[in-house]
């Protein structure tokens, strides 16, 4: 190897070690300091931690089960059995619980360097492209919790760099074809056949002849093979039970179907993007536009093709959740890092850039104001606002001044108040909408285990049933009072408020916290013959 090829190895591989260390911190810093959150990441520890506590030689690692033996059917287990990997090692906690989507997730940041380096001639344009994608407010917060969508980024980030690689050496397209069969065995065939298909729509329009390799053909069935697989021995475990909820309810009924009324209008998408992904949103309009005059060549393909499908995609649905965006963000990463390196080469800075710059730093500065003097003062909140409106204001008056130099000072500024943030109680305000669930699981606790507990809450939190290791049942209150006459123990959550007016007779308050009570009957003699059977899968 010359010289030269050496000192251009050395460089990349000190990027990439940068990128990696990097996100590394950021996404890893304060992860274990807030509860786990509804739905999904109760529901993610839950099937670990069954994996986890399964015998040794048990296969619950390949048939994963959720409360009392439940079979799960939602998603396949990939990611869950790398956190019951984690709870082997460190125990179970909240930092064990995301520690692995949070690796999986910081590891998509050098693999989106590494995409932008096949993309583009520039080392800057792959440089500004990863501090993009680093500083994205949704990527990163979505990334740090224990969900599946990370896990996506990072596999669809392998599989756009051994893509890209692949078009010279076919070897690479094996890399491919096992991030595909990821993708599959993380969230499920739907995802996998819509991600995959964006990739053989950017070859037949790049790369039209590698259709007709037998090698691409090759490595996406070896890829997808084990989720081939798996899927058929759920099938030949359940049955077509299994293929109606895991394949029917849980993924293609989403297409023209709402889950549990969680629905919105098509635009739904095109405004999360929008209200999350300042202060890089507004160079996004000129990285579209450029990658539409560049739309002969391969960053202009990918990028327009890719987020423009994947979008449409997603917005077709009836379904809508916040976290089905995230594998755009990759996307829009590029083409805002084309943006900027025009603008750090050309030196050309529009006045609707230097304006909305400099009302961004407004704003922030009078909100850090208004928690600061809020009643009572939040000043952690208030510290995080003004890092963000002193790093807006000073990039103003580089932009004012036409000094490229504001785009490193928009990413130190960002990233430091990310990191403010993740260290605060503030990242995941999901937890803010709800009764804090610790208390009330640590109550629950009261209860034998293996038992059902019935609720007047009209709402079920995985996050309670994982704290608690109980399951927690909502029943309206004609069903709760049916169920206090049963000749079974029947145990049950109220709020205080609620315990007057459902009118048990002979309660027993076994325990209380915050505003809520677990009661029984005080004349039930626990007969383990007469439990209940479980309520179906869930």
């Amino acid at each position: 190897m010359k010289a030269e090829d050496k000192r251009f190895l050395s460089r990349e591989i000190l990027w990439v070690i940068c990128f990696l260390g990097a996100g590394v911190i950021l996404y890893t810093s304060g992860l274990g300091d807030l509860p786990l959150r509804d739905w999904d990441e109760g529901i993610v520890a839950g099937v670990a931690r069954n994996i986890f506590r399964a015998e040794s030689g048990s296969l619950t690692w390949l048939y994963p089960t959720i409360n009392y033996g439940d079979a799960y059917w939602n998603k396949p287990p990939l990611v869950h059995s790398l956190i019951a990997l984690s709870y082997r090692l460190f125990g179970i906690s909240e930092w064990s619980t995301r520690i692995v989507p949070a690796l999986l997730s910081a590891c998509s940041i050098p693999l989106l360097y590494l995409t932008a380096r096949e993309l583009f001639a520039q080392r800057s344009t792959a440089i500004f492209s990863a501090l993009v994608y680093l500083t994205l407010l949704p990527m990163a917060r979505h990334g740090r919790v224990a969900m599946l969508d990370g896990a996506i980024a990072c596999w669809f980030c392998l599989g756009l760099w051994c893509l890209l690689k692949g078009r010279q050496r076919y070897g690479w397209l094996l890399g491919m074809g096992l991030a595909l069969g990821a993708i599959c065995l993380t969230k499920g065939m739907m995802l996998g056949v819509l991600l995959g298909g964006i990739w053989l729509l950017f070859i037949a329009w790049d790369s039209p002849k590698l259709l007709r390799n037998p090698a691409l053909w090759v490595a996406i069935c070896l890829g997808v093979a084990p989720a081939i697989v798996w899927y058929f021995l759920q099938y030949l475990r359940y049955g077509t039970e299994f293929l109606g909820i895991s394949l029917g309810d849980q993924t293609f009924d989403r297409i023209w179907s709402p889950v549990s009324t969680v629905s919105a209008p098509p635009w739904y998408y095109a405004l999360e993007i929008a209200k999350y992904s300042l202060p890089w949103l507004i160079f996004l309009p000129h990285g579209v536009k450029l990658a539409w005059h560049q739309r002969h060549l391969s960053q202009g393909k990918l990028t327009l093709l890719g987020s423009g499908v994947y979008l449409l995609a997603i917005s077709l649905m009836t379904t809508k959740l916040p976290w089905y965006v995230i594998p755009i963000y990759p996307l829009l990463a590029l083409l805002i890092g084309m943006s900027l390196d025009r603008i750090w080469h050309k030196q050309q800075i529009s006045l609707f850039w230097q304006i909305s710059v400099s009302m961004v730093a407004l704003i922030c500065c009078l909100g850090s104001g208004y928690y600061l003097l809020a009643q009572p003062p939040q000043v952690d909140l208030a510290v995080i606002i003004l890092t963000v409106g002193i790093s807006f204001t000073l990039a103003s008056v580089l932009l004012w001044q036409r000094q490229t130099q504001f785009i490193l000072v928009l990413a130190a500024g960002f990233y430091l108040a990310l990191l403010l943030l993740f260290n605060s109680d503030h990242w995941l305000w999901e937890l803010n909408s709800d009764f804090a669930v610790k208390p009330v699981a640590a109550m629950l606790q009261k209860a034998p285990p293996g038992t059902n507990i019935y609720t007047n809450y009209p709402q079920i939190r995985p996050s309670l049933e994982f704290y608690s290791d109980r399951v927690v049942l909502p029943k309206s209150n004609d069903e709760l009072q049916e169920l206090w006459q049963a000749p079974f123990p029947s145990y049950i959550l109220i709020s205080t408020d609620s315990s007057q007016t459902l009118n048990l007779p002979d309660q027993q308050v076994l325990a209380s916290s915050v505003s809520w009570q677990l009661i029984t009957r005080r004349s039930h003699t626990r007969n383990e013959s007469e439990k209940p059977e479980r309520e179906g899968k869930r």
